[in-house]
């Protein structure tokens, strides 16, 4: 290899083979990448080695006495997931190979091999260690909004549908939908629904990446490329190879590098930024946004070509309000898993109050939302049971004004109070959706999923003017 992948620090490399000469070869290559190798000649030997040291990554043969690599690969699966882990193999066993890559190896390398071909399985395995150390924020979103997909409700059930049926081709995904709908969480049922789902999963969130490193981090880099590029660097298309690339929020990518993203997806070939070599990448495409990207290629924002491209398997993630029977099970789901990472939690239950709030709100932040709501309720709550008051304030308050009985001395029948709750549920939802349209009606009633009309009768209804939430004046 001719010149080292810049990555962000020294790797540790375990290597296991009891062919000697083949084991110190490796071990070569690796120190003069610039990394720390240690050789080991037997399976029982690595895993005492990997329970007193810490390394990034290891190399093993499959074929070997005793213990094979494949048992190997089982034992520090159960012992460290994070480890990566690269197979040797004779060409006689290339599948048990591909079986290891579906019990969690990273790769696998046939026998025999050179420098180049070890080390840049070797660096792709360091820099997919590395992508997941830096997405730990991605993954806690993941994570975090359910470890299953929890639901019962039509709305979502269908779009499970769609995702699973998507998953048997390649076809590129667009997932579109409110912000906290479960959008990336998806694009991972996607992924591990596919063929493709023993490959990397590689999720890229295009608002947090400069726009001046964004093709740097996408294709890579080559060694003084740039200011500052010390190393050559592997892009996340290169390292997502084989597997699915996830971009979230697709719509902030800078307009100046769409069409550069568009040919790569188009051709299945990267270039990395300074370099002349042109490099072969089978990634699967998926995308999400919460934009309307139609409206955004209308605006000027977003090329044409580009969304016909993204969107030929569109996915629409219904919010929250729109599948209301799933709230309670997705309370308790989060109630569930809170005890699960603290046990001193002593809430195990939701009061019939609590429901009854967690029901009536509109929930605009979607699943994250009510997922922080129960977190808090849990963290904060006094008793066994979590009441309307642990809830958050706009959450509590809302169905308290709802719900509470007349105060000018006259009786409150269950149908009036049933017809001010769902006045002031609908009277909040057409200002939020006006809110969040900057007071265009035409958009507040795309997103809402009716008609123009409709929505003008409930604005009559309730005395709201669209132009109260227009930033910019009428026009």
């Amino acid at each position: 290899m001719s010149e080292r992948e810049d990555t962000a620090a020294t790797a540790r490399i375990l290597i296991v083979d009891d062919e000697r000469d083949l084991a110190d070869s490796c071990a070569f290559f690796v120190e003069r990448s610039g990394h720390s190798a240690t050789v080991v000649a037997s399976a029982e030997d690595a895993l005492e080695r990997l329970r007193q040291e810490r390394f990034d990554l290891l190399v093993s043969d499959i074929r070997m006495p005793r213990m094979s690599g494949l048992s190997l690969l089982e034992a520090v699966r159960t012992a460290d997931p994070d480890l990566e882990v690269i197979l040797m193999t004779g060409f006689p066993e290339v599948e048990a190979a591909v079986r290891a890559i579906k019990l969690g190896a990273f790769d696998y390398i046939q026998k025999p091999f050179d420098e180049c071909q070890l080390m840049e399985r070797v660096e792709k395995a360091l820099a997919h260690r590395g992508l997941r150390a830096r997405n730990v924020g991605f993954r806690e979103r993941v994570d975090g909004l359910t470890g299953p997909l929890v639901y019962r409700a039509p709305t979502f059930a269908r779009t499970v549908e769609l995702i699973e049926r998507a998953a048997r081709t390649d076809a590129s995904v667009l997932i579109q939908g409110e912000s906290g709908t479960g959008k990336e969480l998806l694009a991972h049922h996607l992924h591990d629904s596919s063929g493709r789902a023993a490959r990397p999963f590689v999720p890229v969130d295009c608002t947090t990446m400069p726009e001046s490193l964004i093709e740097s981090e996408l294709f890579g880099h080559v060694k003084g490329a740039f200011s500052g590029a010390a190393g050559a660097k592997m892009g996340l298309f290169q390292l997502a190879d084989g597997g699915t690339l996830f971009l979230d929020e697709i719509g902030e990518l800078p307009l100046a590098f769409q069409a550069k993203f568009l040919r790569a997806i188009q051709e299945r070939q990267i270039r990395r930024v300074g370099g002349t070599e042109t490099i072969q990448v089978d990634v699967r495409i998926v995308c999400a946004t919460n934009r309307n990207l139609a409206h955004e290629v209308d605006a000027g924002r977003f090329r044409q070509d580009l969304f016909y491209r993204l969107d030929v398997v569109r996915i629409d993630v219904p919010p929250l309000r729109d599948r209301r029977e799933d709230v309670e099970l997705l309370s308790q789901h989060f109630l569930d898993a809170f005890r699960r990472a603290n046990p001193s939690c002593a809430v195990h239950a939701i009061d019939a109050g609590a429901r009854a709030a967690l029901r009536a709100h509109t929930w605009p932040g979607n699943v994250r939302q009510l997922r922080n709501a129960i977190q808090r309720a849990c963290a904060l709550g006094s008793g066994a049971m979590i009441r309307a008051e642990d809830l958050p304030s706009e959450i509590f308050d809302g169905v308290r004004e709802v719900v509470a009985p007349a105060t000018d001395g006259t009786a409150s029948t269950f149908q009036e109070m049933k017809a001010r709750k769902v006045a002031a549920i609908e009277s909040s939802y057409v200002q939020e959706l006006l809110r969040r349209n900057d007071g265009n009606v035409t958009r507040s009633a795309e997103e809402a999923g009716m008609s123009r009309s409709a929505l003008q009768k409930l604005m009559q209804r309730y005395g709201i003017k669209s132009g109260d939430f227009r930033l910019h004046g009428p026009g």
